[in-house]
């Protein structure tokens, strides 16, 4: 493991109001919306055309070059943007329409948030979405939002960090200070702020973060729309697009849209919005239905599509998307679809056709496994250092793990001398993979192979590998089979390394092996040396795990040298073209702009990331690896793990919570108790987690709530702390009378009332005892 660099976010965090005046009262809003939806004939009004704002008078930054326009320094160590692979003028990004600024030499063309005021066209808004980047890491803050009446709301505004494999808006490169390209993806991606469609909004104030300087993380702002509010009942559709994706419950084609409450009236489920496809050469077959969705509200829709008679898989037609609500046309969309999946071709054009699977997207929660040689000396300065490094941190003389090594096994013991030693002799796959199925995972990942270059499967194209050495054991082969037979519910990855520290063909390290305290070479036991490192054994490998053991998962790391356009491409159409095919995803790792998925470890996104990520750490406080100098006591707690999972799901996330065997296969107590126990939580409370999505107003509120919806049946409210004897959520939250309240784990229904807005759940005591670690309430939505 290493970190990474990670994705742009559309964070719609927590809004809550000044002087306790909330947004909605949904009392009043459930009147109104009830009112019109039994009055006959619906009144659907068109949706105002978006409203950007100009920050020309704001810009202070000049964060974007081009190769004759030099001067520029975005992040405060003069790197920039490259203007040749951005916009200028009116761009779409993820729906939205931007006025992109100037890339001229000279041109400044970025807010840097330092609590500048933004004028606003008084007006009522649903929201104000911004272009973002953060420079030297994330950046995020509140934002607040001013009103005509004198009252303010809040909401987090982020920039993810520019250095990152793509974005809404991406390019290949940025300039370094001397004016060469640094061949690293760049990215600008989309944050954006509730606003309260009931005030006139006047301004909005930035965050105070940073200013732009080396080693601070600053939040860069490019440019802002606002979305105005229909008085009425109305729909808006963005975000149109054709996926390789098929629909769970049908095997149709998905195609992924949109839909935006624009107006100021709920949409129920008597209103019957649905999203049909129409298009050439292809029927809809599961048009996508919208039961409930408030005002300023969003849902991301799948309609599933057949190709007919004749229409070839990849063909392009153009075709047009359509809201129709009680039998009427509410909106649509013009957009050239493809119809159906081609086989893949070895170019990332190609590739970004691929997606994330549903079943992926769903799953929420997953178990990482680390097992390799370096699970035999199994240490490392406890919450500092990763275990798993070990050979490589051995190298350098201030590191502790080089004198921990001289003193424990001697200078002349060569990190190779452990793979005798790494027997997994009590290995019991069987026992894994329950474990994996009772602590609620939906999905498990192995260290086929890490930076160690030791593999854990029989690769042909070196005997430095599990069966030929060590274990004498194929455990790929043996993990996977288990799973299969054992917990078939369990989707199977597989990690691998693209490079290797002393691979002597491609030492990532800058050299072959050498005895660390000599600096004589030592032997790369298990391989000879001469192979194109990426043709005749990186690829070779990754192609022999995708033909042998059909992982649904491949956790690329690292990146670097590599052939990954050919090598996923063969991945997806092997996939694709079985005779029961799979859906595979790969994470941003491979070592190429293209991915399915993000992957910050040990840290995760503040708002919500709409591009599907995933967080991943150990149980242990700072390890992946075994480590055995870990006491019990630190280790992840179980209500840190359920902390963790649902503050990560929240947000569009999922959790890939890691354990380190031992090297004899066995699995330390702690960590199985610490698995069994969130599988506990789980079991109770898993409803609000699996198959769930993000509110696409606010992940969370305050520091103790979070929220996540199943579409179109109810709304959760997770409580991290234990409640009171009332919980009070000031938060739009989608209830309305009619509506159930329970709290999972709790069979009998809770009172509730709106009060100024505020959603007031009664929670007597047998509810809060039956509770742990997260309490989670749920809206049972019935109209």
């Amino acid at each position: 493991m290493s970190p990474c660099p990670r994705r742009q976010v559309l964070g719609a965090a927590v809004a809550v109001t000044a002087a306790g005046a909330l947004p909605l009262s949904v009392a009043s809003e459930a009147r109104a919306a009830e009112s019109v939806a039994g009055s006959g004939a619906p009144r659907w009004v068109p949706v105002p055309d978006p409203v950007p704002v100009p920050l020309d008078s704001l810009f202070d930054n000049d964060g974007i070059d081009t190769a004759t326009a030099r001067g520029g320094d975005f992040d405060g160590s003069g790197y920039t943007f490259p203007g040749e692979e951005l916009p200028a003028g009116r761009v779409e990004v993820d729906g939205v329409p931007f006025d992109f600024p100037s890339s001229a030499a000279g041109a400044r063309n970025n807010v840097v948030a330092l609590g500048q005021r933004v004028e606003l066209p008084r007006g009522r808004y649903l929201s104000a979405a911004f272009l973002t980047a953060g420079s030297y890491g994330d950046a995020s803050g509140k934002a607040t939002v001013h009103y005509a009446d004198g009252t303010t709301s809040t909401a987090g505004l982020t920039g993810a960090d520019w250095y990152a494999a793509g974005g809404s808006l991406s390019a290949p490169y940025r300039y370094q200070p001397d004016g060469t390209k640094d061949a690293h993806s760049v990215g600008i991606g989309t944050s954006q702020v509730w606003t309260d469609p009931r005030r006139e909004a006047v301004a909005v104030t930035l965050p105070v973060i940073n200013p732009a300087e080396a080693g601070k993380a600053a939040l860069h702002v490019f440019a802002l729309t606002l979305q105005p509010a229909a008085q009425g009942r109305a729909l808006a559709l963005h975000d149109v697009h054709s996926t390789s994706s098929l629909l769970e419950s049908s095997g149709a084609q998905s195609i992924e849209a949109t839909v935006v409450n624009a107006g100021t009236f709920a949409i129920l489920a008597g209103d019957e919005v649905s999203v049909h496809v129409d298009v050439p050469g292809a029927r809809t077959v599961e048009p996508a239905r919208v039961r409930r969705l408030d005002p300023g509200e969003q849902a991301r829709v799948r309609v599933g599509i057949r190709n007919r008679a004749g229409t070839a898989p990849g063909t392009r037609r153009d075709g047009s998307v359509s809201v129709t609500g009680r039998g009427r046309q509410v909106t649509s969309q013009q957009r050239s679809l493809t119809l159906g999946t081609a086989d893949y071709q070895p170019t990332e054009a190609s590739l970004d056709g691929h997606q994330a699977p549903y079943w992926f997207q769903g799953a929420k929660f997953g178990i990482f496994i680390h097992w390799g040689v370096y699970s035999v000396p199994a240490w490392a300065p406890v919450g500092k250092q990763y275990a798993e490094w070990y050979w490589d941190q051995m190298q350098d003389p201030n590191n502790p793990t080089y004198a921990h090594h001289r003193d424990t096994y001697g200078a002349d013991f060569a990190y190779d001398d452990f793979i005798p030693r790494f027997t997994a002799q009590h290995f019991d796959p069987r026992a894994w993979v329950e474990l994996f199925r009772d602590a609620g995972a939906q999905y498990h990942v192995l260290t086929s192979k890490h930076h160690e270059g030791f593999a854990l499967w029989d690769t042909k194209v070196s005997d430095r590998n599990a069966v030929k050495m060590g274990p004498k054991r194929d455990l790929v082969k043996e993990l996977f089979e288990a799973s299969r037979r054992y917990a078939p519910e369990l989707h199977r990855g597989l990690y691998f390394s693209m490079p290797e520290w002393f691979n002597p063909d491609n030492p990532w390290m800058g050299h072959a092996p050498r005895n660390p305290y000599t600096l004589a070479p030592v032997p790369y036991t298990g391989y000879t040396a001469g192979k194109d490192y990426v043709r005749d054994y990186q690829a070779p490998q990754m192609l022999e795990l995708i033909h042998g053991y059909d992982p649904e998962i491949i956790w690329c790391d690292i990146g670097g040298v590599n052939d990954s356009p050919h090598v996923l491409a063969e991945y997806f159409n092997h996939a694709k073209n079985r005779a029961r095919p799979i859906d595979v995803t790969v994470n941003n790792r491979s070592g190429i702009a293209f991915h399915d998925f993000t992957t910050p470890e040990y840290t995760t996104y503040d708002n919500t990331v709409v591009a599907k990520w995933e967080s991943s750490r150990g149980l242990d406080p700072f390890s992946y690896g075994y480590n055995q100098a870990t006491p019990d006591d630190s280790y992840m707690t179980a209500e840190e793990v359920v902390h963790s999972l649902v503050d990560i799901v929240s947000k569009n996330g999922n959790f890939l919570l890691d354990i380190g065997p031992r090297a004899d296969g066995t699995i330390a107590p702690i960590l199985q108790t610490r698995l069994r126990e969130t599988g506990a939580w789980l079991k109770v409370n898993g409803e609000a987690v699996y198959d769930t999505t993000y509110w696409s107003r606010m992940a969370q509120l305050g520091a103790d709530l979070r929220f996540t919806v199943r579409p179109n049946e109810a709304f959760y409210i997770h409580s991290l702390t234990r409640p009171g004897a009332k919980l009070t959520v000031e938060a739009p939250v989608p209830v309305r009378p009619g509506d159930r309240v329970t709290m999972l784990g709790h069979d009998r229904p809770l009172s509730w009332t709106v009060s100024k807005g505020a959603l007031v759940i009664d929670v007597p005591e047998t509810a809060r005892k039956a509770g742990a670690h997260v309490w989670v309430f749920k809206v049972d939505w019935h109209g």
